[in-house]
């Protein structure tokens, strides 16, 4: 023990003896490491800890595949619900769920919140334990029971002041009375991305009863609920899919339901997951090859701080030190190295995570969860071990090389002529820059791709314009609109917002709409269409939308044919529908569908009386299915964004709204306030922050080969001194002496970019499917990437062979 502190001493004293080189050592490492603690924080958040639910390795969702769009993740029917519960083998328990927003009434001011009707069996199943009161009670799963409500712990304290009494008094949503029945523990929460809805949500502030009575085994076309289950002990998620596909198998024959209906069994992790793990396995894998660059950098300049050692080497060998003895004292040396640089890395990282939820990345889940905890502790001191031992192994295999009749010759001149200027005595470190540009060149393609991707993603046309547009959430929720034998009072609610709306100053045009593009919220059914008959076995189902008169005009959605909704396409009326550009060139490629019927409802046909643009309601990399618009008064809807486009700063606009729709009705909630701009700005989010983070980790990576290209070729030159002054003294121009330099400068470069082309073809293929109208093999990127590191490389190498003409060969000769 004492020898090792006697070793940890002498390291510290030699870090302190030249304290520029031991900084821009411990910068390299300190970003490196730090990075690496940053990223693998969020995988261990998001893919290596479970959910915080009991048995959360045995919770899973049920769902159905959508015909038509392609996707898996359509919402289930209480009737299939019923199914799956009677003749599943797989379930210890099952729990139907409908996340939904509500209207918190009755405080000074009311509040939207998100809120889930469950069966009792959910909160059971996540292991949610009640700090005040009781959870749900299996009986309030049948109809005709008292309406009750179980509070969230953050609701109780940020709307009731932590009101120890809370239990047993009512509470209003949505105009309805509810008992609360109980406040769950602090703690205990629940995201949206457990329980997806339909739309927008966040956490989940209230619990409220779910009852299915004898009748729910018929509501099989409401598809609009969750189904949460627990696997029984043993049963793993694929033996449960085949066990749902024999079940789903039925319910198609049995629903006549299109030949592509089916179920999947997801584990709720992998649900929660969502695509984020392939985004995140390559930023990992990012940061790891800028920590191999970092350690090649490293070991670089502990080889050249080696080439000035090799005396003092020679002596402790000379006098009796055997090999372990200096490869130990070199071992610590680097070791304390890499601690000191995570130490330092722990505070990039923590600065890291601060950047990361500043650019709020939007595909990023339980983004609260990601935090330095033991485990990215535990990491973090294990790569730092791991990488002080990697890069000192290099000046540990040049000390024990150390020839010791050359080294202790009198003068001891470290750079020995041997015939010309080369890397042959410096093939160690020329392997390690060669690695450097690999690996940096895998790292600038990878990023080069993902931005050109993200360029092409921001030029595609989202169908509308954004600019001056401010939107928002209004809930017209209240007894005084729930009324199902007449929709006049919300159809009146929002034809007076509207009209006051239009009238403010700097309003150009407003219009409300169910579902506004870029914001989640989803609507979709089965339709039928004159004319057109399915083949045995297929369904067609449509995007549907809401949308107020001036909806269109407002966000400047394109007119093709036909006409938009006017003020006499009422209830008196005949229906009428608005169909998209990509829903009439399915059906009428070559005519006008004016004129022409479709049927949401058997019962009451609708008339096509125009055709509207596409518009990308999902996001700029996504199509979705062919649209239908029914107008407003028709089809009213509690529920609606508002738009309005305005002469000037649409943002500035926000507050005048509110008070115009305020002072149509106080109670109602008006939330989500933001400007379209906004929210395309945050539809991009995902592909940005990908596209941003590797391009930083690249261009770090590009910077620290430079610098080990530079060192290399400046190291080259000094040891080579005597060389170059031979070569000046027998004639040799400026010139020549350049072209010599640079030309094994380039030969590096050369063998670098031709190893990182191979490895850039393979991370290629792992990046395909975060990439958007880019090839995997994009010419422009492959063409131009190695081109600047090229060009960075020439420019690494250009200053020492500049400084190598500066070589005096008569001093250079005299010293010999």
């Amino acid at each position: 023990m004492y020898s090792w502190l006697q070793d940890l001493r002498y390291a510290s004293r030699m870090l302190r003896k030249n304290v520029m080189l031991t900084l821009v050592i411990l910068a390299s490492l300190a970003i490196g490491i730090g990075a690496n603690s940053a990223i693998f924080s969020v995988v261990d958040a998001l893919l290596l800890r479970p959910l915080p639910y009991p048995q959360a390795d045995r919770l899973a969702a049920v769902w159905l595949h959508s015909p038509g769009i392609g996707i898996f993740r359509d919402w289930p029917s209480p009737g299939q619900y019923i199914d799956i519960q009677n003749e599943n083998h797989s379930f210890e328990l099952m729990a139907l769920a409908q996340s939904r927003p509500f209207t918190l009434a009755g405080r000074e001011q009311s509040e939207r919140i998100d809120g889930l009707r469950a069966q009792s069996s959910l909160l059971k199943m996540l292991g949610a334990k009640p700090q005040l009161g009781r959870l749900l009670l299996p009986q309030e799963d049948q109809p005709g029971k008292p309406a009750v409500a179980i509070l969230s712990n953050q609701l109780w304290e940020r709307s009731f002041n932590s009101d120890q009494e809370i239990v047993g008094k009512s509470i209003t949503l949505d105009g309805n009375p509810f008992t609360v029945a109980g406040v769950l523990q602090r703690g205990f929460m629940l995201n949206a991305e457990v329980i997806p809805s339909e739309g927008p949500m966040d956490k989940m502030d209230v619990f409220l009863p779910l009852p299915l009575g004898a009748d729910a085994v018929q509501k099989r076309g409401d598809e609009n609920y969750n189904i949460v289950v627990r696997l029984k002990p043993g049963v793993s998620v694929q033996q449960a899919q085949a066990d749902i596909n024999v079940i789903a198998s039925r319910i198609r024959e049995k629903d006549k339901r299109d030949l592509s209906f089916g179920m999947h069994v997801v584990g709720l992790q992998e649900q929660v997951v969502g695509d984020v793990r392939r985004a995140l396995l390559v930023l990992l894998g990012s940061v790891a090859l800028v920590l191999l660059i970092a350690c090649a950098n490293v070991a670089n300049l502990l080889l050249t701080r080696a080439a000035g050692r090799e005396k003092e080497v020679a002596i402790r060998t000379a006098v009796g030190a055997g090999w372990q003895r200096l490869a130990r004292q070199l071992l610590t040396e680097s070791i304390l190295l890499g601690v000191l640089g995570g130490a330092a890395g722990l505070f990039v990282a923590q600065v890291s995570l601060y950047v990361v939820r500043a650019m709020n990345p939007g595909n990023i889940p339980r983004l609260e969860d990601i935090a330095i905890n033991g485990t990215v502790l535990a990491f973090t001191f294990g790569i730092s071990l791991a990488t002080g031992i990697l890069f000192g192994v290099a000046p540990v295999w040049r000390a024990i090389k150390v020839d010791l009749n050359t080294s202790l010759k009198a003068g001891g001149r470290s750079g020995q002529s041997d015939g010309g200027l080369h890397l042959r005595r410096h093939r160690l470190r020329g392997l390690l820059v060669i690695s450097e540009l690999a690996l940096s060149l895998m790292l600038l393609i990878g990023a080069g791709l993902l931005i050109r991707s993200f360029a092409r993603l921001q030029s595609v046309p989202p169908g509308f314009t954004t600019d001056h547009v401010l939107t928002m959430e209004v809930a017209a929720a209240g007894r005084k609109y729930q009324n199902d034998k007449n929709d006049k009072p919300i159809i009146n609610f929002y034809r007076e917002i509207e009209s006051r709306v239009a009238h403010l100053p700097g309003v150009v045009a407003e219009g409300v709409v169910s579902a506004l593009p870029l914001t989640g919220e989803v609507g979709w059914g089965r339709i039928s269409v004159e004319g057109y008959t399915p083949p045995p076995g297929q369904e067609l189902q449509v995007d549907i939308r809401v949308a107020g008169t001036d909806y269109f005009r407002t966000m400047e959605i394109p007119l093709r044919k036909g006409r938009f909704f006017t003020e006499d396409d009422n209830a008196d009326k005949p229906q009428v529908v608005i169909i998209d550009e990509k829903f009439a060139q399915r059906f009428w490629p070559d005519s006008d569908p004016s004129g022409k019927h479709l049927w949401f409802d058997p019962k009451k046909p609708m008339t096509i009386v125009g055709v509207v643009g596409v518009v990308k309601q999902y996001g700029l990399e996504t199509d979705g299915k062919i649209a239908a618009y029914f107008p407003q008064q028709q089809q009213p809807d509690p529920r609606m964004f508002l738009a309005v486009r305005t002469s000037s700063e649409a943002a500035g606009l926000s507050s005048a709204v509110v008070s115009q729709i305020h002072a149509v009705d106080p109670d109602v909630v008006v939330y989500g306030i933001r400007t379209m701009q906004e929210r395309l700005h945050d539809s991009l989010a995902r592909q940005r922050f990908s596209s941003t983070m590797l391009g930083v980790f690249a261009v770090f990576a590009l910077l620290l080969a430079a610098v080990g290209l530079y060192g290399v070729m400046s190291h080259l030159v000094t040891q080579s001194t005597h060389d170059i002054g031979v070569l000046v003294a027998l004639g040799a121009r400026p010139g020549n002496i350049i072209r010599l330099v640079v030309r094994q400068g380039m030969q590096l470069a050369g063998a670098g970019i031709a190893v990182g082309l191979l490895g850039a073809a393979a991370l290629s293929r792992v990046m395909t499917s975060l990439l958007f109208g880019v090839s995997k093999t994009d010419a422009f990127t492959f063409g131009t990437v190695p081109a600047l590191l090229a060009a960075v490389a020439f420019a690494a190498t250009v200053i020492p062979a500049w400084r190598a003409t500066r070589v005096d060969p008569i001093v250079v000769l005299r010293e010999e």
